[in-house]
């Protein structure tokens, strides 16, 4: 008998301690990203790797571009200094993946709020307002628009949106192929393979400086594209520190500079920093 209640008393006690760890993991999972960077001192952020000007891996394996300048100095005013910073590469169709998994604390990666993409993480800015626009080979005087796409072979990335909106607005006969990345399809509209690719003019620009003369953007932006920062569903705390971040960022130079010495070499015209759109 005596042995039963012992027995008792300790499966009791390991229950307890089962919950009280589930409890805490539970507890850190739900954290915000405040408590993070302010309490380890280190953040994962979630960045393209193949897009010149906005993010790029280097071959020493470092990353830059203007989305990697607005990650460090985001990081920097939640506590972080660059030394913390993790980058981890995502594509378009892993980011959401990615935040809600936990695999990375905050995406900025060329990442378009949408309304859909709200039902499954939160979002921060937008810190850039790009349009939607067509890369093409340098000679190809008939692809002048979406318009022209009908029966021609148009390229994007799995998980964007730019191509579909080109097939449901534009040219529906349009043929669509998905690659993984970007420079997959600039690989293939160089070799003759596609007739375009489509994203954002800012994406498009970096692409057509690292082949001059071969590429070109068609120069007619055909939509409105907010990008946001990423971060978990719900981290309303979170969700502020990160747009009174960017607030600072506008108004004290850093987001100009940085957007000129990333992408201003390609002859991209550097807007305005755009407004915020709290919620």
């Amino acid at each position: 008998m005596f042995g039963r209640s012992l027995y008792a008393v300790f499966a009791v006690a390991a229950l307890s301690l089962t919950a009280t760890a589930c409890g805490g993991q539970a507890a850190a999972s739900n954290a915000s990203i405040v408590d993070k960077a302010k309490n380890d001192k280190k953040l994962v952020i979630g960045v393209k790797a193949d897009q010149p000007g906005l993010g790029l891996r280097t071959p020493d394996g470092s990353f830059t571009g203007f989305d990697i300048e607005v990650a460090k100095y985001v990081a920097k005013q939640l506590g972080v200094e660059p030394s913390g910073i993790t980058f981890k590469e995502t594509v378009s169709a892993n980011r959401e993946a990615f935040i809600e998994q936990g695999q990375v604390d905050m995406v900025v990666a060329t990442y378009s709020i949408t309304d859909a993409r709200k039902q499954k993480v939160s979002f921060a800015g937008p810190y850039f307002v790009a349009g939607q626009d067509l890369l093409v080979r340098a000679d190809d005087a008939a692809l002048t628009g979406p318009e022209a796409l009908n029966g021609k072979k148009l390229c994007s990335v799995a998980g964007s949106t730019p191509a579909q909106k080109v097939k449901t607005e534009y040219a529906k006969e349009a043929q669509l192929q998905e690659e993984r990345t970007y420079s997959s399809c600039v690989d293939r509209v160089l070799g003759g393979q596609l007739d375009a690719l489509t994203t954002d003019n800012v994406i498009l620009a970096g692409y057509a400086a690292q082949h001059p003369g071969k590429l070109k953007v068609v120069g007619k932006p055909f939509s409105t594209e907010k990008y946001g920062i990423g971060l978990k569903k719900d981290d309303t705390a979170g969700r502020k520190a990160i747009n009174d971040a960017l607030e600072k960022m506008f108004a004290d130079g850093s987001w100009t500079k940085a957007l000129q010495a990333s992408v201003g070499a390609s002859g991209f015209a550097v807007p305005q920093a755009p407004q915020l759109e709290r919620y």
